[in-house]
């Protein structure tokens, strides 16, 4: 364990620098639709860009202003794995839901700080993290166990 905090204190400060060149906004990825339902069967519905290949993945929501309520941004990782995301260069606080391949919310993280170069974990495998708007996962009521209707997850919309 010691030996895995030591390489994480080295990695970590060269991560933090890397991208270089990156310093504005990607365009708007091709979008899909998802629908989150939750435990009463409330159905919400978001414009989803789908985040994919891996440099569009690296940039995610970084240098945008705002973001719409009804917009998501889901980061597919092709198959269930340990997620790490951070908030570099990103400017508006964001909710992180981390979602099993059978897409159940397995976890979330609320508010996330804008700037922020602190690790927020999926604690767990899983096939996707979808970024909202912050505030939106307590604005929803949603929750642990909530279900993702998405194409990646076999439940299309």
């Amino acid at each position: 364990m010691k030996r895995i905090l030591l390489a994480l204190a080295l990695i970590l400060p060269t991560l933090a620098q890397a991208q270089p060149g990156i310093d504005r906004p990607q365009p708007r990825l091709a979008e899909e639709p998802m629908v989150i339902v939750t435990r009463d069967g409330t159905r919400h519905a978001f414009r989803a860009e789908m985040a994919v290949q891996s440099a569009d993945q690296m940039i995610g929501m970084m240098f945008r202003t705002s973001m719409a309520p009804d917009d998501a941004m889901i980061f597919d990782w092709g198959a269930p794995r340990e997620s790490s995301m951070w908030m570099r260069n990103t400017l508006i606080p964001l909710d992180m839901l981390f979602v099993a391949a059978d897409g159940r919310i397995h976890r979330i993280h609320e508010r996330a700080v804008p700037q922020s170069l602190a690790t927020i974990d999926s604690r767990g495998p899983v096939r996707a993290t979808i970024e909202v708007a912050g505030g939106t996962a307590e604005r929803l009521n949603l929750r642990v166990g909530d279900r993702v209707l998405q194409r990646i997850f076999g439940t299309a919309p």
